[in-house]
């Protein structure tokens, strides 16, 4: 398997996805309009930070060390052994926190207590999906992307059908909770795909823990929670500056021409996710791990720079399809968008080496610094360009990024044999 054959398997799982979530986004368009979708935005940001931190963030350490150790069954059962009661004891630790505050950040992310109900929904939720999460894991590490690929597009067709019939009935209400449900529901089919696989084991899923394990694990767990809280943080700061120097219907089309970025990347950044963290992990030879990287290259940035150059070619189109009419004020930040969404998938590339030779100290810092010049950027630029200046601090934040993963991944190769 390599990355050209493992995109088109993974392209199927995303377009899956994508048609799920962009439904889902329509209908919070029609029936909300722009600010519907800004408080949409702000409730996946809620909800994508405590999944990742409900099963400790251990998804890409299971991974990796799966990638490198699959044929040895002892080591295999003492690495999941350890990483689903680390899951299950960082699920119920959030379950209680989001309970006791789940008045606190209903006020804080949507400003209205009438959700309060979701966020106690979503306490609930998060312990399924980290059950959920560590399945996917096991999936990933032992790089089966066919069954992989089912289990997401299983997962779509669920994350469409329930917005719609709740959303029906229950307004802008309904989508958000059925988004909420829909995730927790992915546990049953993963669950059904991973136990008709080769290598199915119940006695995976017994908790005990392992000091040495546990340790390795917990500086992916470090890696994974830091760049899961900061992703949605950063999102949710950037909503907040926007709002309170524009209007809620301004942030909606910031947020609209974010999502059909987010998700026309889906099909390159899950192709890298899937192929790349286990690949990279289990090479050590020099010559290969730099041709990996060159194949990359070769076949991912030609792919994104047409996808960017189709979506500005029919801007107007994808916008009214996917939004509605009222989001035509939208149409003039996408090129900055664009350009910024090239350069990112160009230093994801190589951001991946930190993530599969355990650059714990690289990666943190990395994150968080340039997590804090994309906050000061927005907040700077916006002043003097308005509204598209949070798209020019996205561009020029991911180029110094590409310049620094250039960097790192220069290093690391000069010191490979």
């Amino acid at each position: 398997m390599n990355i050209l054959r493992t995109g088109v398997i993974t392209s199927v799982a995303t377009l899956a996805r994508l048609l799920s979530g962009f439904l889902v986004m329509k209908l919070v368009a029609v029936l909300a309009g722009p600010e519907g979708v800004a408080q949409l935005g702000q409730f996946m940001s809620l909800t994508a930070l405590l999944v990742v931190f409900a099963g400790g963030g251990v998804g890409p350490g299971v991974v990796k060390y799966l990638a490198e150790y699959r044929d040895q069954d002892n080591y295999v059962k003492v690495l999941l052994n350890s990483a689903f009661c680390f899951s299950m004891i960082s699920s119920l630790i959030m379950c209680v926190t989001v309970l006791c505050l789940s008045e606190q950040i209903t006020i804080w992310l949507l400003g209205d207590l009438r959700y309060q109900s979701l966020i106690v929904v979503l306490a609930f939720a998060q312990v399924f999906v980290a059950l959920h999460n560590l399945i996917i894991a096991i999936v990933n590490g032992m790089m089966d992307v066919k069954r992989l690929a089912g289990i997401h597009v299983g997962g779509a067709v669920v994350g469409v059908l329930a917005p719609l019939i709740l959303g029906y009935f229950y307004q802008l209400y309904g989508v958000l909770l059925a988004f909420l449900l829909a995730q927790a529901s992915l546990l049953i089919i993963s669950l059904v795909f991973y136990y008709k696989s080769a290598y199915f084991d119940l006695n995976y899923f017994k908790c005990s823990l392992n000091k040495e394990i546990l340790k390795n694990l917990s500086y992916y767990s470090l890696m994974t929670l830091t760049s899961a809280l900061l992703a949605p943080l950063l999102q949710i700061l950037v909503r907040n500056i926007l709002a309170d120097r524009f209007t809620w219907e301004q942030v909606g089309y910031w947020q609209a021409v974010s999502k059909v970025s987010e998700a026309y990347l889906l099909f390159v950044t899950m192709a890298i996710s899937v192929y790349y963290l286990p690949k990279l992990s289990s090479i050590t030879e020099k010559k290969l791990f730099v041709d990996e990287i060159k194949t990359a290259y070769k076949y991912l940035i030609p792919v994104v720079s047409v996808l960017a150059l189709g979506i500005y070619c029919f801007r107007d189109l994808i916008t009214w399809i996917l939004f509605s009419g009222e989001f035509t004020g939208s149409l003039y930040l996408y090129a900055p968008q664009l350009i910024g969404d090239v350069i990112k998938v160009a230093s994801f590339i190589l951001s991946f080496i930190m993530l599969a030779k355990a650059m714990t100290r690289t990666f943190l810092i990395s994150e968080i610094f340039f997590g804090m010049t994309y906050v000061a950027g927005v907040y700077f630029l916006t002043p003097i360009f308005g509204l598209i200046g949070a798209m020019y601090a996205f561009v020029l934040n991911y180029l110094f990024y590409f310049i620094f993963t250039v960097y790192v991944a220069g290093r690391f190769i000069r010191g490979m044999k």
